[in-house]
């Protein structure tokens, strides 16, 4: 795992000191070594921070060109089939001096070209620049797990796994998107290519970029899609017991493969059927595997303690747990600051805190992100087919006037206000926002500076619904597209590598995906009383009798009840309400405090503006 950073140009680069304070400011990224390479022509520079995982010589020194010097790479990620691409290419006449799998990508572009990221099996950004046609080429994982922001003006081409590394620019323009703004205040995270800076975009997942330092010109597309779903897979009609072997031997596989590192592994290990399937396949390669969680001791339900400990006895994992208290609020500052774009998500607190454990331990860490989403994991998945079979009969223009009542009546945080509002959508065709943070109500009356279209955030987010008359693939497949891609991958990538510590996820394997998407079918993922209805069942074959496969609650903080009263509630109260603070309007701030003090649910959105103003303050943005 490491941090890249570059610039391209039709003009010859005269500036080129900001790309090493860019690069630096990222050495969390990759402590372990740091390289700068710029090409004789002058137009042309890349940075790289590299953390050692795979060939911890000075043979994986970054950027790295091929024996003829005609390509050179900048690489953040792993890909976890290097080996295998690796003999392929030897067969075809290649040599290699390194045993890295930045190398293999070198040959792989140098043998397909750009057709080469079909061949790809891992998480990955890279930047490779092409002399022989001056153009430099950069592209991201299919699922998005690794970062890469980009600005391009006038003829010339900056990019940053990290925006800390393009707010090194002291000439880059540090105000906010408003329409990246609104979305981020809807949703929690900001979607697509969209950032929160205005003239700076992401690169979304499964997309490549080519810039010809001749022309100027760009060109993006799509490599990779979620396939479709093969209708004649149903639940009456498929062999689920070979459905359960097909997804057993990939899941085994994957793990396997991404066990590979040159330094030593853990697991993530909340106690949850995700992790717990990890660990359980993990212990099939490496029979000792370690593995960590974190605990909140007098907190219930939040605390996943006893769940984890099972599983790691059951295993016999050397397994160590962290105990987390309400003091850890003196982090958000640090936080907000390693977050470059803020996310509505409190749990960065406990995955920040797990993985400051594992890195003193481990470099590299398994996770069970992704199952939710391509298994239907999550709860509103069966509320939703709930209100469909439930409510989805009723006259339109009735659960249009409950949605209206519950907006106008209700309180930000009254228990089930997100729910009556989903009433007015068609379940044939829409998708509802159940997980609306800011409505464009509240958005309306919050800024005292308003954004001219209040319903932007709708507006984006109805472009992106996928199309399909399955309400189920249709909360999947944007669940995976968007709260996937842009909040938990984002949240991982950050508290992870603020740590130096890589973490992988095996549920993301594409092989996975594919087979999620193309061939399970939706009775199979979730029904109004139930989820996972696959995975567990796998369950039954992997983990104890004892396991209780239907807990959801992961890595996550009793945010609530330390926002009742204390100094969490003190501190957001000294953010949001001071006078430097004239973004957000003061008394409809107030109103959300007081809400919380009678019982309503409103920490996670008190925390998404205490974050969102730390992060302002840290970097100097303007709206």
């Amino acid at each position: 795992m490491c941090g890249i950073i570059g610039i391209a140009s039709q003009s010859k680069i005269t500036d080129r000191s900001w790309l090493i304070a860019g690069r630096d400011a990222m050495q969390h990224r990759g402590p372990d070594d740091t390289g700068e390479w710029w090409h004789p022509i002058g137009r042309i520079g890349l940075g790289h921070q590299r953390l050692s995982i795979i060939d911890l010589s000075s043979a994986g020194h970054q950027p790295m060109a091929d024996s003829t010097g005609e390509l050179c790479i900048a690489f953040n990620g792993e890909i976890y089939n290097f080996n295998d691409l690796r003999t392929e290419l030897i067969g075809k006449g290649h040599a290699f001096r390194s045993s890295s799998d930045t190398e293999v990508i070198l040959a792989a572009y140098r043998q397909w070209n750009t057709d080469c990221l079909s061949r790809l099996n891992g998480m990955f950004s890279f930047a490779l620049f092409d002399s022989r046609r001056e153009q430099l080429f950069m592209a991201r994982d299919r699922v998005g797990e690794k970062p890469l922001f980009y600005v391009l003006d006038k003829g010339t081409l900056a990019f940053s796994s990290e925006l800390k590394g393009l707010m090194a620019n002291p000439y880059l323009s540090r105000r906010i998107d408003a329409e990246a703004f609104d979305c981020y205040l809807a949703e929690g995270y900001v979607p697509g290519n969209r950032c929160i800076l205005q003239g700076i975009k992401k690169l979304p997942p499964a997309h490549a970029l080519v810039f010809d330092l001749n022309s100027g010109q760009s060109k993006i597309w799509r490599y990779w899609h979620i396939p479709d779903y093969e209708s004649s897979f149903t639940a009456g009609t498929v062999d689920e017991e070979a459905l359960l072997d097909e997804l057993e031997t990939l899941l085994e596989d994957s793990v396997r493969r991404q066990l590979v590192a040159d330094v030593p592994v853990g697991i993530l290990l909340s106690g949850g059927v995700d992790s717990s399937i990890v660990t359980a396949m993990a212990v099939r390669s490496n029979p000792k595997v370690k593995t960590f969680t974190i605990s909140f001791p007098g907190h219930g339900k939040f605390d996943e303690a006893e769940h984890a400990q099972l599983i790691a006895r059951h295993f016999d994992t050397e397994h160590m747990q962290l105990e987390a208290e309400a003091g850890t609020i003196e982090l958000l500052p640090k936080l907000a600051k390693q977050f470059d774009e803020p996310v509505i998500d409190s749990s960065i607190i406990p995955t920040y805190l797990v993985s400051r454990m594992i890195c003193q331990h481990c470099s590299v860490a398994l996770g069970g992100d992704g199952g939710d989403e391509l298994f239907g994991g999550y709860t509103h998945y069966s509320r939703l087919l709930y209100l469909q079979k439930h409510f989805g009969l009723l006259p339109g223009w009735l659960r249009r006037a409950l949605s209206n009542g519950a907006q106008c009546l209700l309180s930000p945080g009254f228990k089930g206000r997100n729910w009556l509002q989903a009433l007015r959508y068609d379940f044939e065709k829409d998708l509802p926002l159940i997980a609306s943070y800011f409505d464009y109500s509240i958005r309306r009356r919050l800024l005292t500076r308003p954004i001219k279209n209040t319903d932007l955030a709708e507006q984006v987010r109805q472009s992106r619904i996928p199309k399909s008359s399955d309400l189920l693939q249709r909360a999947t497949r944007m669940d995976f597209e968007n709260y996937l891609a842009e909040d938990l991958l984002v949240k991982v990538d950050r508290a992870s590598m603020l740590n130096s510590l890589e973490v992988r996820a095996p549920m993301l394997d594409y092989r996975l995906v594919e087979f999620a998407f193309g061939k399970v079918p939706s009775e199979l993922k979730a029904t109004s009383a139930s989820r996972k209805v696959l995975l567990k069942r796998l369950t039954n074959r992997l983990l104890p009798d004892e396991f209780d496969s239907d807990r959801k609650q992961g890595f996550s903080i009793p945010l609530d009840t330390w926002l009742k009263k204390g100094p969490w509630l003190d501190y957001f109260r000294e953010v949001l309400l001071d006078s430097r603070q004239t973004l957000f309007d003061h008394p409809v701030v107030e109103d959300l405090f007081n809400g919380q003090s009678k019982g309503r649910i409103n920490g996670e959105r008190l925390f998404g503006l205490v974050m969102f103003e730390l992060w302002r303050r840290e970097y100097g943005v303007d709206f």
